[in-house]
């Protein structure tokens, strides 16, 4: 096979398929394992706080009012509140941003949990600030009360006390600005 059907069949491989290849070739090639960490950190490790509020921000003003209307009222198990779904939806959508916060953590990158950390707080704030969405209305304390959340969930796995002291004195400061 010439070697650009053989790149662009590698092109193909869905992430499992990619990830069975790697071990198969770490297995084979383990001289090759400090280069793919090195490449592996530079994939992980390359994150920017103003891309990840950005993320939050699409996700939660892409909330759908119409959904919510559907997911609440009377239902055959009872009625559910539309506010209540829309803290319920809030938290799904915030959900994938968190997830990558605990995730750096587990994986020790302290500092990359705490870019993820400050990007959540500032896409729940440009929400607060700039969203037009319908949808924020049903939610109308939810981004304010998820920074709260956002940074007791951060703390659990113990970031030192000087990034605990930034990240609130951070949060503080965007609250106050254009408050």
């Amino acid at each position: 096979m010439a070697a650009n059907k053989k790149v662009d069949f590698l092109k193909t491989l869905n992430s499992d398929e990619a990830a069975s290849v790697l071990k198969t070739l770490l297995e084979a090639q383990p001289d090759l394992e400090d280069m793919a960490y090195d490449i592996a950190m530079k994939v992980t490790c390359n994150v920017d706080a103003d891309e990840i509020m950005e993320d939050v921000f699409r996700e939660l003003n892409g909330l759908d009012v119409d959904e919510l209307f559907a997911r609440s009222g009377k239902t055959r198990y009872g009625y559910k509140e539309p506010s209540e779904e829309a803290w319920e939806m809030f938290e799904e959508a915030l959900k994938p941003s968190i997830y990558e916060m605990m995730k750096s953590q587990n994986r020790g990158l302290l500092s990359i949990s705490k870019i993820y950390c400050i990007g959540i707080i500032k896409g729940l704030l440009k929400f607060e600030r700039e969203s037009c969405s319908e949808f924020k209305d049903w939610a109308t304390d939810a981004p304010l009360e998820f920074i709260d959340r956002v940074i007791d969930e951060w703390r659990k796995v113990s970031p030192c006390e000087a990034d605990v002291t930034e990240v609130i004195l951070i949060a503080e400061v965007l609250r106050n600005n254009d408050a």
